[in-house]
């Protein structure tokens, strides 16, 4: 995985984290789906990275 990629990742998931904040403090259940949508979207993401460079080991 690129640094790139794991920065952009890691930026997602963050992001995730401040809208569900957000949706808790608001009590607004779309913000905190979509923050969860997001965590798990770049979850997702960095499991394919490392799946691929498992691959690119061997």
């Amino acid at each position: 995985m690129g640094l790139g990629d794991k920065i952009h990742n890691a930026a997602e998931k963050l992001h995730g984290k401040g809208k569900e904040a957000a949706g808790d403090a608001t009590d607004n259940d779309r913000l905190k789906a979509e923050g969860k949508g997001h965590q798990v979207k770049a979850d997702l993401k960095q499991a394919g990275e490392k799946v691929k460079d498992a691959f690119k080991k061997h």
